[in-house]
């Protein structure tokens, strides 16, 4: 599996169940890479998409404790377990973990392969992204030269699992 996400320089995600940035360049990037693909993902973070809508062009797996949760287009699940039948149905290197900060947890261990657009910038933030640069078991294997959106510096990073 995959995982996929732009982070600040302490490797937050998020705040207040928003991205912490809009940069084109990186959503284009996630857009190529997940469309056609399998994107796992927990209810906050469908809930922070516009309108609450799935992804087009992908199969969404969202994953709540809620048992009444239901989301058209959207596949529901409710435990690690019920997530792991649904996704053996999938090519292993068609799924990517898109967030948020639990599912990200829970996932990580089970990921070969991190895409990493790392913003040169701090924001206040209430979620983060394991960081791979402490985890000797995630090597980075490339990155990009510098990007530039606005005064933002950013790069896009490729990390995988080295066993």
């Amino acid at each position: 599996m995959n995982l996929i996400a732009a982070v600040d320089k302490n490797w937050a995600i998020g705040n207040k169940n928003q991205l912490l940035v809009r940069i084109p360049a990186d959503q284009k990037f996630f857009r190529e890479t997940t469309t056609g693909k399998v994107v796992v993902m927990g209810r906050k973070t469908l809930e922070s998409f516009p309108n609450g809508l799935p992804l087009k062009n992908r199969t969404n797996i969202v994953l709540t404790r809620n048992p009444d949760y239901k989301v058209p287009g959207a596949r529901i699940v409710h435990d690690m377990e019920e997530l792991h039948r649904v996704l053996e149905r999938y090519a292993n290197e068609d799924i990517y973990v898109i967030g948020g900060e639990t599912v990200y947890r829970a996932l990580l261990d089970e990921c070969d392969v991190a895409y990493i657009t790392k913003i040169d910038f701090a924001y206040e933030a209430d979620a983060y992204f394991p960081n791979l640069d402490e985890r000797p078991e995630w090597k980075r294997t490339a990155d990009s030269e510098e990007q530039t959106y606005f005064d933002l510096e950013y790069y896009f990073y490729r990390y995988e699992r080295v066993n």
